[in-house]
């Protein structure tokens, strides 16, 4: 749940370093539908699919939807086979409800990275692993659609990929192995690999989209909508899931597996925020945005400032457990309040409580700020554990209490 950090996918607006590729034309989609082992294809053209016509035909659950954005992931079993080894994380990306990316994560510094719990020590070693898959794909691919071609994939320094690449009517298939970081294959459009970005949204338009997501309830909760939906798994990847999340939430394309390499992620988790606020920021700047730092203990005026203006809070604070049930527990009990003076006296014990909190160095996390009350004296926070978290109310006491004061927002 919480995980060591310092100051985290990826970004998908694409660099090619060869405007052209040989089309493998004559290979037929049961082919390669047989070479993945999964029926990723229903005819030559992936891109004329619903996204939930895919995702019911890959059988992989929902993630998240907002009005423009889609995302279905399946963290498989140790049984599951694709392309000749093991998956750890299946995704499908949509965009306006049709299918615009899959991305497939095999061996990887995240997932693949176990530690003994009595010594401390790696139980796998996960470099051999990636080393492993990357070559069993490569061959599986070259078997069915020839040689590949090098190309690069991505924006920025930190987040660009060196790739293999086949193109097969219309799709490139990438296939990506960062020493020592994960092994990736991702089917993206080829005019997207040939580095066709996608048109950026004007200042005034976005700005124009972030109000309209801005819910206002008669009981005085103001909350952001349509955020996407990362869910982390049982990896410590918290800091690049929570920025996949903002980033998708203002159009850039992004994905947490290559912004964990972007922010130096330790194996299994712990990620230097440093680094990811470096990789990040030069991503967002090719987007025509700005990284906003900010620091300070929170009130819900502050925290006003952003949220009334469409735009979330990436906070850095201790997710201590039993502060962490206490809360999904009242946010529950919550969402039946009619009597919200009666509620508000329920929270007066939990602000005196919440000067004993303790956290713990082990405890480090990031998470969203969504949401306030002022008439209650709460914040609505969103973490990358699933939906069930993507909206949960904490006291500004305990937010206080919890907080490593530090606070990022994509302006």
């Amino acid at each position: 749940m919480a995980h060591r950090f310092f100051l985290g996918n990826v970004a998908a607006a694409l660099i090619s370093c060869a405007p052209a590729f040989a089309q493998t034309a004559s290979t037929d989609y049961s082919a390669l539908n047989a070479a993945f082992g999964i029926p990723v294809w229903a005819d030559d053209n992936l891109w004329d699919d619903g996204d939930a016509q895919v995702a019911q035909r890959l059988r992989w659950p929902r993630e998240s939807r907002t009005n423009t954005d889609s995302s279905y992931r399946l963290y498989a079993g140790p049984e599951v086979r694709v392309l000749g080894a093991r998956p750890f994380s299946l995704a499908l990306y949509g965009r306006n409800e049709m299918a615009g990316q899959v991305s497939m994560v095999f061996a990887n510094k995240g997932d693949s990275s176990t530690t003994d719990p009595f010594t401390n020590r790696r139980t796998q070693d996960y470099k051999k692993e990636i080393a492993a898959d990357a070559k069993a794909i490569h061959d599986t691919l070259t078997k069915v659609l020839g040689p590949a071609k090098a190309d690069q994939f991505g924006q920025g320094a930190r987040t660009r990929e060196r790739v293999e690449r086949w193109d097969w009517k219309g799709h490139a298939i990438l296939l990506a192995a960062p020493r020592g970081e994960y092994v990736a294959v991702r089917i993206v459009p080829a005019a997207v690999a040939d580095g066709e970005a996608m048109a950026r949204v004007t200042d005034q338009d976005l700005r124009a989209k972030l109000r309209e997501r801005i819910e206002h309830r008669p009981n005085g909760d103001v909350v952001l909508t349509d955020i996407p939906m990362v869910n982390q798994g049982p990896k410590g990847y918290c800091v690049p899931a929570t920025w996949e999340r903002a980033l998708r939430y203002v159009g850039i394309p992004a994905d947490m597996y290559v912004l964990a390499m972007a922010g130096q992620t330790e194996a299994g988790g712990g990620t230097s925020l440093a680094a990811m606020s470096w990789g990040a920021a030069e991503v967002v700047a090719r987007n025509g945005r700005r990284l906003t730092p900010s620091g300070g203990r929170i009130t819900t005026q502050a925290v006003a400032r952003f949220i009334d203006n469409g735009l979330p809070i990436l906070w850095t604070m201790f997710a201590v457990e039993d502060v962490e049930k206490a809360i999904s527990i009242r946010t529950q009990q919550r969402r039946q309040v009619t009597d919200w003076a009666a509620y508000m006296k329920t929270l007066e014990p939990v602000r005196r409580d919440a000067r004993r909190i303790r956290p713990g160095r082990d405890d480090a996390h990031m998470c969203m700020i969504i949401g306030y009350n002022s008439k209650t004296d709460e914040i609505a926070i969103s973490d990358s554990w699933g939906p069930q978290f993507a909206e949960r109310w904490i006291t500004t006491e305990e937010a206080n209490a919890i907080s490593q004061n530090e606070f990022m927002v994509i302006n």
